[in-house]
């Protein structure tokens, strides 16, 4: 199985997003999607830009937090295995965990990569108009890595910023989330309009 430029650009984004990509065996892996309850319409989208990698129905499902005793309620699907999700676990996976490959300036060069990944990971605050892009757990080195990266690419600029229990995230000034929301705007749909800044 080949992928277009476009499936590539979406499947980068959403791999250093929310995805997981499993391996199953030597040389196959396959893709996992789960997304919050509300945002089921993003999932149903990201499965339709895949039809032949998807098969079957999305799943609605609803996990309780053994310690906050809270319901957590999402949506997940499940791509078939194939050799070539193989080759990209193996470029974001080490021992098993995901991480921000060396290499991420030559992968991350498409805008719409940028844009599934902010809508996966990207956070709006409204009362000060800044951005933020969360990174999960990876190392400082890993969020210089995607800030270089963004800045040769795209020429937008962030801070590192290490959230502690929520890992590193970088930050866009007011200036710097215009530039990359104006960006990204045209790929975002309508369920996620509310992570960016009101057009004028």
């Amino acid at each position: 199985m080949k992928f277009s430029k476009e499936q590539k650009a979406i499947l980068i984004g959403t791999i250093l997003g929310d995805a997981y990509l499993q391996k199953t065996g030597k040389k196959n892996a396959r893709l996992r999607l789960e997304h919050g309850g509300k945002q089921k319409d993003y999932l149903f989208w990201k499965v339709s830009q895949f039809p032949k990698l998807f098969q079957g129905e999305s799943k609605y499902l609803e996990r309780k937090h053994p310690i906050s005793g809270q319901t957590y309620k999402y949506w997940r699907h499940q791509s078939n295995s194939t050799p070539e999700l193989g080759k990209w676990q193996a470029k974001f996976y080490k021992s098993g965990k995901k991480h921000i490959p060396n290499n991420l300036n030559d992968l991350l060069q498409d805008s719409l990569s940028l844009a599934v990944w902010y809508m996966d990971d990207g956070y709006y605050y409204p009362r000060d108009k800044v951005s933020y892009l969360y990174l999960g757990r990876v190392s400082k080195n890993e969020a210089e890595i995607a800030q270089t990266a963004l800045e040769k690419n795209f020429n937008i600029f962030s801070k590192v910023l290490d959230k502690k229990q929520k890992g590193f995230a970088l930050y866009f000034s007011h200036n710097e989330t215009k530039k990359l929301h104006g960006m990204i705007r045209r790929y975002a749909l309508p369920s996620m309009q509310y992570k960016l800044i009101k057009s004028s």
